[in-house]
């Protein structure tokens, strides 16, 4: 695993959710969050929501292949100690992070 990234310092935590572009919630607010307790987020994106508090206008999910790529490459790159999961959005998603979390994330913390 590589950390020189992070310098091996900051303990990795993944968050695998939907993306807010207002930041209030999601993979955004999770970062800014795992930021403020000192941890080096990572995300793998399951969706992508067009939103501002109160109000949601479009919705568009990523493809769960595309999904578990994201996470098994942050297994594969970095010393994941945690992860963390917001909005799976769909069955298909759910199996695909499931997949993976058995296999590259065996052992590792989950916080759901």
């Amino acid at each position: 695993m590589d950390d020189s990234i992070n310098g091996g310092v900051l303990p990795v935590v993944l968050t695998i959710a939907g993306s807010d572009n207002s930041c209030g919630a999601g993979a955004q607010a999770d970062l800014k969050t795992i930021t403020a307790l000192g941890g080096y987020g990572q995300t793998a994106m399951t969706c992508v929501v067009a939103e501002v508090p109160g109000r949601v206008e479009a919705i568009q999910a990523v493809r769960s292949g595309v999904v578990a790529a994201q996470a098994r490459l942050s297994f594969e790159a970095f010393p994941v100690g945690a992860v963390k999961t917001g909005m799976l959005y769909s069955t298909a998603i759910i199996s695909a992070v499931a997949e993976v979390l058995s296999g590259a994330g065996r052992g590792v913390p989950l916080v759901a």
